[in-house]
């Protein structure tokens, strides 16, 4: 039986890579984002929104993805700040989807900048994993004007990881025999899905490095961090068995949407509808017995003009807190202030999974949350809907008038 080949492709920086090059060749702009300070983010005059993507130099002072602006500012003062534009990047990443199928028909999108793909036997058409990746690589660059790094391994996760090693523009292989020497070596936060709470939770059990979270008793980390523990050991020993899904497993999509009878201006009233949207979605996935993986949010303004953004999640989740989160966060990148008449939550590639391996959330509120979800939907089987209400909705009566959230039967 052949070694599964496996490659993790990731844009460098992709939004703002796309913005660089849009601006140059579109544009016709002399100034490459990529060579100074330079961040994608939200509206910088209303003083609110995040930073999508930063150039290197941007990074050098310290400026991170996901920080607010004022941060970011604070930093490095003269960041050159551009808005998102998400038309662009939907038409990058078609290009860049476009390419990486003309090499295998195994391409898993795992997000609107990166990729799984199977490569097991193609080396007869492209060469040894190392030149294929290289080829790929290039074509992409040239055709495209955007760096990308490869990972190459035989399963995704390591694959994943190898991507993640020296940027931009490279190729690195993590394959099992070399966890030891690449891998093992780095701190235990470098470990994909592991956050800053659960590296105090190891540190406080005398690991500090990759290698000492492979050589530790699992009994103990199951203990300690129960699922979540048994994942990263597995993954810090290089053990993952999940495949390259070409297509969902499942088309079925869940979702809600509710039209507001008032323009919304305020974050807080926009976040009490989603959470509302978000209970809706999450009991009709339990009730069903399966999960989603994306998630989306829909914006309509009060000109009509209506805006979308998805997130894949490392995890497929039917919690209601998950997707809750994962929906604010996307609203967090959307929102341009603009008073709001309609919400929505939209979800897909919904599939049946009975273990979950790791939380998208690094510590044990995963459980709790499924347990709360457990408990909320048994109250109202037995005793209807309004049994049971969160405090946030009950805070102020005026923003819970202005919408109805209709409970589909699917």
């Amino acid at each position: 039986m052949k070694e599964r080949v496996i490659f993790h492709i990731d844009v460098n920086s992709a939004f703002l890579s796309w913005e660089a090059v849009y601006r140059l060749n579109t544009l016709h702009e002399t100034t490459d984002l990529r060579t100074i300070p330079a961040a994608v983010g939200g509206d910088e005059k209303k003083r609110r929104g995040i930073i999508l993507a930063k150039s290197m130099s941007a990074k050098k002072f310290g400026v991170r993805t996901g920080e607010s602006i004022l941060e970011a500012r604070r930093k490095c003062p003269m960041l050159t700040l551009v808005p998102a534009n998400y038309e662009l990047y939907k038409k990058n990443s078609q290009a860049f989807m476009d390419i990486l199928k003309d090499y295998s028909p195994d391409v898993e999108k795992y997000s609107i900048d990166e990729a799984f793909m199977d490569m097991t036997g193609m080396g007869a058409l492209f060469g040894e994993p190392v030149k294929a990746a290289h080829t790929i690589k290039d074509r992409i660059r040239d055709e495209l004007g955007f760096t990308v790094n490869v990972g190459i391994s035989s399963n995704k996760y390591l694959a994943k990881m190898a991507s993640d090693f020296e940027k931009p523009d490279r190729v690195h292989t993590l394959f099992p025999e070399e966890i030891k020497e690449k891998m093992w070596p780095l701190p235990v936060g470098d470990l994909l899905f592991v956050g800053k709470s659960t590296v105090a939770r190891l540190e406080a059990l005398g690991i500090r490095t990759i290698g000492e979270l492979a050589l530790s008793d699992a009994a103990i980390l199951r203990k300690t961090l129960k699922k979540q523990g048994e994942s990263i050991w597995n993954f810090a020993n290089g053990i993952d068995f999940s495949f390259v899904h070409t297509e969902p497993e499942m088309n079925k999509g869940y979702g809600n949407s509710t039209t507001i009878s008032f323009d919304v201006t305020d974050e807080e009233a926009a976040k009490t509808v989603l959470l509302a949207l978000a209970e809706s979605v999450g009991a009709r996935l339990r009730r069903d017995k399966v999960k989603i993986q994306v998630v989306s949010v829909v914006i309509k303004d009060n000109q009509l003009k209506k805006k979308s953004h998805q997130s894949v999640l490392p995890h497929a989740t039917d919690v209601t807190n998950e997707i809750y989160q994962t929906a604010c966060s996307l609203f967090d990148e959307l929102w341009d202030g603009r008073p709001i008449r309609l919400l929505g939550i939209q979800t897909s590639r919904a599939m049946e999974e009975e273990a979950r391996q790791l939380s998208l959330f690094d510590d044990e509120g995963y459980e709790k949350w499924e347990q709360m979800d457990s408990a909320v939907d048994e109250i109202r089987r037995k005793f209807g809907r309004d049994a049971v209400k969160r405090a946030s909705f009950l805070k102020d009566n005026d923003i819970n008038k202005g919408f109805r959230i209709r409970h589909r039967g699917d």
